[in-house]
């Protein structure tokens, strides 16, 4: 499920090879529409970043994935960023994971865009993304297919 509402794009339009060239994984992001960003499957949180602007998870099926909230964005050393949660706490899909103030992270010069990487996406043989289109908290952003 999407963690956070806004438009939901390819990873090639991230502005970051990291991420545009999938390096940690295949995956997409989100322009964000408002600053929050909630857990999108039940699981367990596996990292919060110290800087509380990534947060990994692993799903209850083994799905790992990190959701980086903006670019370069290490560099506020956590200004500007809420964590509701701590590294192994076990997540509802739709629980709060953290906040973030867009217009205080825009005004540093920074992008808020959020890519969502599916870091062990070499498990899945394959893995389809929607995008183009609005979406909330929820909505089906990505179907991994095992088999």
């Amino acid at each position: 499920g999407a963690p956070l509402k806004g438009e939901s794009i390819t990873s090639a339009e991230v502005n970051d090879p990291t991420f545009a060239e999938e390096m940690l994984g295949k995956g997409m992001a989100i322009k964000p529409a408002e600053g929050k960003v909630y857990a999108p499957f039940d699981g367990e949180v596996a990292m919060v970043f110290d800087t509380k602007h990534a947060v990994s998870l692993v799903s209850a099926k083994g799905t790992e994935v990190l959701i980086h909230v903006g670019l370069d964005t290490v560099m506020l050393k956590g200004e500007h960023y809420t964590a509701h949660v701590e590294t192994g706490a076990a997540v509802k899909k739709g629980d709060l994971l953290l906040e973030f103030d867009m217009e205080a992270i825009k005004a540093a010069g920074l992008e808020t865009i959020t890519p969502i990487i599916i870091c062990n996406s070499d498990d899945y043989k394959e893995v389809n993304r929607f995008t183009g289109k609005m979406v909330k908290p929820g909505d089906d952003i990505i179907e991994l297919v095992k088999e």
